[in-house]
């Protein structure tokens, strides 16, 4: 295997970058760019740790995250497993990433960053969903946002229904979680699982 050991390699094999990929990355949100953030309902939120590097799916109908201005984002913690590895991360690293979808739209939003963990008990409250609001709100300050070429998300046909794949030809929850250990009851847990999420959404 030939392996590419050196930043220098790299750029003899890829040449220069447009002109159009250096001047997108701008130090906070245009008014473009917000439009565009506020339109998503999902982001991949990524982050580092003295354990590793974590990435984690966040979803919200009606936008994901809340634009406090040109500079900061706020994404709140809703219901979930409870590992808390983003949150951990964060507390002990600021660096994040975060990388938007759009349903329909083939331009992805990426932004770095650096991130604090509020608890601030007004801003909670100001996230009230059916009369549940996050235990936290994770803080985001934008180092630098640009949109991301639109090709691999052409590519891979992302929004195209005739090549999404129908969920009963996947595993169950329940069949992961008993691939991962041996004994643990598959059909409970699918048979429970919808009416669990309905119920702990927020």
């Amino acid at each position: 295997m030939t392996i590419v050991r050196s930043v220098e390699e790299l750029k003899a094999l890829y040449g220069d970058c447009s002109e159009a990929a250096l001047v997108k990355v701008t130090p906070a949100l245009t008014p473009d760019y917000r439009r565009m953030i506020e339109a998503s309902p999902f982001v991949a939120l990524a982050t580092v740790g003295p354990e590793g590097l974590d990435c984690s799916p966040r979803g919200d109908i009606g936008g994901v995250v809340r634009v406090r201005d040109d500079k900061t984002l706020l994404l709140p913690d809703w219901r979930g497993n409870n590992r808390v590895d983003s949150l951990a991360n964060i507390v002990r690293d600021p660096r994040i990433a975060l990388m938007f979808l759009i349903p329909g739209s083939t331009t992805t939003m990426r932004l770095n960053g650096r991130a604090v963990v509020s608890v601030d008990a007004a801003l909670l409250a100001s996230f009230e969903m059916d009369a549940k609001h996050p235990r936290s709100v994770i803080v985001v300050t934008i180092d630098e946002v640009y949109f991301q070429c639109a090709r691999a998300v052409m590519r891979a046909d992302l929004w195209n229904a005739e090549h999404h794949v129908e969920a009963a030809a996947l595993p169950t929850p329940g069949q992961l979680l008993k691939a991962a250990r041996q004994g643990f009851d598959q059909e409970a847990y699918d048979r429970e699982w919808p009416e669990r999420a309905r119920k702990t959404m927020w």
